[in-house]
């Protein structure tokens, strides 16, 4: 790898989901069990995208909360996931961005988590989003810019990366 600084890979954000199926005490149990873990920010409700009734699912009903950490707190919270998996992930995991995202069955797996019979048990899937200096040009309102294929990150970049910094094994 080169000393370049704008090849170098970052991680652009954490977002971590919990998924109920429908509104109500285990939402408001999913949330504050998000608030718990993360320790940052206040979670937000996912809404059903489309009608289904076999689930008894209306479009706009909110069925789930998620929450996005960035900075110093998404490093730490992806350090005690990457923990609770054991350091070890699959490479079918990894998009072909570079990102990649993996589950946690249960929440007191989770290192520093201990069960609260009043929330229940859960578990939530985690998406981290990673990203080069540079990839503002393409988010930008005037004059967006393209990012070139030397500069996207690839699958085999963003495992290294994850193994270099995490110390991750593949499966």
């Amino acid at each position: 790898m080169t000393d370049n600084p704008m090849r170098k890979i970052l991680i652009d954000k954490v977002t971590v989901n919990i998924g109920v199926g429908s509104p109500g005490d285990r939402l408001e149990n999913a949330k504050t069990l998000l608030s718990k873990l993360s320790g940052a920010g206040t979670p937000v409700e996912t809404k059903a995208r489309k009608r289904d009734p076999v689930f008894k699912l209306r479009k706009g009903l909110p069925i789930g909360a998620k929450i996005t950490l960035r900075g110093a707190p998404a490093k730490t919270f992806l350090e005690k996931a990457l923990a609770a998996k054991r350091r070890t992930l699959k490479e079918s995991n990894f998009d072909r961005r570079g990102n990649f995202a993996f589950g946690v069955h249960e929440y007191i797996d989770f290192p520093g988590a201990k069960y609260d019979p009043t929330i229940g048990m859960f578990g939530f899937d985690i998406c981290v989003t990673l990203r080069r200096p540079g990839n503002s040009v393409a988010l930008r309102r005037l004059s967006p810019s393209k990012i070139g294929a030397k500069h996207l990150i690839t699958p085999h970049e963003a495992r290294e990366f994850i193994k270099n910094s995490f110390n991750v094994k593949f499966e």
